[in-house]
């Protein structure tokens, strides 16, 4: 199939573009980038020698009319001014915010601007979501940490309460984009660790409300604090509840194990085996923990995900793989990298 990269000078482009570089199906013949345009693919990404030679275009529509299937990984609120113009018969994923609100209220709270409308939120392991991303031509991708926090709080919608979830989560640097910031240099974030966006204002938390309550079909609540790790990539997510009364460690267990055993990238740990960022790094997997904190009586989750991987590119890959009709992991790894 013929493929369209549009944005693909960010960190999420460029992993996209090596993730369909090794992808079977997909052949990539149009990539853009706006501030790029112009300059070698490889300059920006001196990693992609599979593209030496190749430059970033200009924007231009009628380049993408040949594609099949188009990825675009531009800032939030910017998808929807491109989509009009592209061919209306390519199925189209999107790594941007613009269509995974269904909330206009949120979407004017959280971004500001007119709310662009909803598309299938592309998290396959979610309740009922295959089904529904494989019946669609959109797909939105959902955020990084919207992917760890919900994946790791569904299952526990019969045996918590998910009214009130408390939230801690890292992430790497890449998660915040590839634009200059003074507080994202080197020097500002080596040897350091900050929470930012405090006090519930991230725009991921009614994306993740709206994933748990669409899941499990009860109003969830969450309370949620980021946190700037002096690492690249990666994130690792605290997620804390009450249990139900009466809920034993081994009913805990078997909810997680349940929902996840048939899934080839989430995976729940064996016992006194803990998430760690550098075991996901580079695959689509998802490292997965759960315990029983007695004193308090609280559920508590670890959650670990490369954020350029599961938590953007390679999911965006997985949710065309399924839109497509071709198997859910082509082009895709559950292997990290390692230390």
């Amino acid at each position: 199939m013929k493929v369209g990269v549009i944005g693909a000078s960010g960190y999420a482009g460029g992993e996209l573009l090596r993730l369909l570089d090794g992808h079977p199906e997909f052949e990539v013949c149009a990539v853009t980038a706006h501030s790029n345009a112009g300059e070698l693919i490889t300059s920006v990404h001196p990693h992609l020698t599979s593209y030496k030679g190749r430059i970033f275009s200009a924007f231009d529509s009628t380049d993408f009319d040949c594609c099949e299937l188009i990825f675009l990984a531009l800032p939030h609120g910017e998808s929807a001014g491109v989509i009009a113009s592209l061919n209306g018969q390519a199925k189209i994923v999107d790594l941007g915010a613009d269509y995974r609100l269904e909330d206009s209220a949120s979407w004017l709270k959280y971004y500001g601007g007119t709310h662009a409308g909803t598309w299938s939120y592309g998290a396959p392991e979610l309740p009922g979501a295959r089904e529904l991303i494989a019946k669609s031509n959109r797909v939105a991708n959902p955020g990084c940490y919207a992917t760890a926090i919900a994946l790791g709080t569904v299952p526990a919608a019969k045996i918590a309460d998910i009214s009130d979830v408390v939230v801690v989560a890292a992430s790497g640097t890449t998660g915040a984009g590839r634009s200059a910031k003074i507080n994202l240099i080197a020097s500002e974030v080596m040897g350091s660790l900050t929470s930012y966006k405090f006090g519930g204002v991230h725009q991921h938390t009614p994306e993740i409300e709206e994933a748990i309550t669409r899941s499990t079909g009860i109003s969830a609540k969450v309370s949620f604090t980021p946190i700037l790790a002096p690492m690249p990539r990666g994130i690792l997510a605290t997620i804390t509840m009450k249990l139900l009364a009466g809920v034993s460690k081994e009913q805990v267990r078997k909810a997680y194990e349940s929902a996840f055993s048939k899934e080839e990238f989430v995976s729940l740990l064996p016992e006194g085996v803990m998430p760690k960022t550098s075991a996901v790094l580079g695959s689509n997997f998802v490292a997965m923990q759960v315990a029983v904190d007695e004193h308090t009586n609280r559920l508590v989750i670890s959650v670990a995900l490369d954020n350029l991987v599961k938590g953007a590119a390679g999911q965006a890959i997985q949710n065309a793989n399924i839109i497509c009709g071709l198997g859910e992991n082509l082009g895709l790894t559950g292997q990290g990298i390692g230390a």
